[in-house]
């Protein structure tokens, strides 16, 4: 049996191999993809920017060419030719106040500690340095950031992503937890990761058993499509959450990909049936290379109205753009309040009008 890492070894990270597995796939469904994704100067203008890896696991869930799970994985020319977006939307670098360490709120910090991912996403926000040599995480930088935290005690909470915690080998990661955990300051620690839904055998029950030694420990992983959750990632959800790991999943509005009511109803639903928690639907950054993926925010929130009221309270996550220029997340909701005074005047899920009367100190 292959381990995580021959699955991962064996990635496609090249235009000619991307293009030997796309003919197959296009023969075996009787397709014939467009002539840009087998034009392999032009993939490899694409890759030489934003580099490219699809693992074995993954590519096998793409079932037609250009379907979501392929817009997520496969480049698209569109990349290169984006008149809109910028390359560091939230301004992580200005706000970065030691390399690798982001801290833009004022009890918690994003600390960068893998530049490596189980496959480049096409709508990264940090595609412009992720998988490249202008991400560079070493140990100077990894004590820099341990530092940075000692020295600053108002920041209780840390989120761990990169690129992705996870692909760190398994001491890297006991080591890093337990530096952190001797922080008598920091009281939660997070981990962003997408191997959950892109390598789950990565999520083996050594790993697990390490994660578990430094709890209050979360995990917030990434699904954006219902195709995603399968056997194999279902298996690794559920390895995490029997350690008592909580995981909420990050979803991002993409479209093309699940730009609709019933792709994310369904999606929703399935990741409290692995036990994730939907924590947030993002309205995708303005970053550069992915421009194509966008929708506007009126799609967002239609798509929260049809969920709110039509199913668990506890598969809808908050929608919310995260504000350019490292202006923090802003929640994006229905418009459900119709006016204000001595009643409160709103209307439900089905559209009825209620009428509410506010107690007098409210007034």
């Amino acid at each position: 049996m292959k381990t995580w890492q021959d699955i991962l070894g064996d990635s496609i990270t090249a235009a000619a191999h991307l293009k030997e597995h796309l003919s197959q796939i296009a023969t075996k469904l009787d397709a014939a993809p467009e002539e840009a994704y087998l034009n392999t100067t032009s993939m490899s203008r694409i890759i030489a920017t934003y580099p490219m890896r699809i693992n074995p696991y993954y590519l096998q869930l793409i079932k037609k060419v250009g379907d979501p799970l392929w817009r997520q994985a496969v480049p698209d020319m569109a990349e290169l030719l984006d008149p809109v977006c910028i390359e560091d939307p939230l301004s992580e670098e200005k706000l970065s106040p030691v390399p690798n360490m982001v801290h833009k709120y004022p009890d918690r910090v994003l600390f960068l500690v893998s530049n490596q991912c189980a496959m480049y996403c096409r709508f990264c926000t940090r595609k412009r340095k992720v998988g490249t040599g202008k991400m560079v995480i070493t140990q100077e930088t990894i004590d820099a950031g341990l530092d940075y935290i000692r020295r600053h005690p108002a920041v209780r909470e840390v989120l761990l992503s990169g690129g992705d915690p996870l692909l760190l080998p398994d001491s890297q990661i006991d080591h890093l937890l337990k530096k952190l955990r001797a922080i008598p300051t920091l009281k939660v620690i997070r981990i962003g990761t997408r191997v959950p839904c892109t390598l789950p055998m990565r999520v083996t029950p050594e790993l697990v058993a390490i994660l578990k030694k430094y709890h209050p420990l979360y995990v917030n992983t990434h699904f954006n499509h219902p195709a995603e959750i399968t056997p194999q990632s279902s298996f690794a959800c559920n390895l995490l959450a029997d350690a008592g790991i909580p995981l909420g999943c990050q979803t991002v509005l993409l479209k093309g990909v699940n730009d609709n009511s019933e792709i994310m109803r369904e999606l929703f639903l399935k990741l409290l049936e692995i036990r994730v928690k939907p924590y947030y639907l993002f309205q995708a950054d303005l970053t550069r290379g992915t421009n194509h993926f966008r929708t506007s925010t009126d799609t967002g929130i239609m798509i929260m109205r049809s969920l709110i009221g039509h199913i668990s309270g506890l598969a809808i996550p908050t929608y919310a753009l995260d504000g350019p220029g490292g202006m923090g997340k802003i929640p994006l909701t229905p418009e459900y309040i119709l006016s204000r005074g001595d009643n409160l005047v709103f209307e439900n899920f089905h559209g009825e009008i209620c009428t509410y009367p506010e107690s007098g100190d409210a007034l």
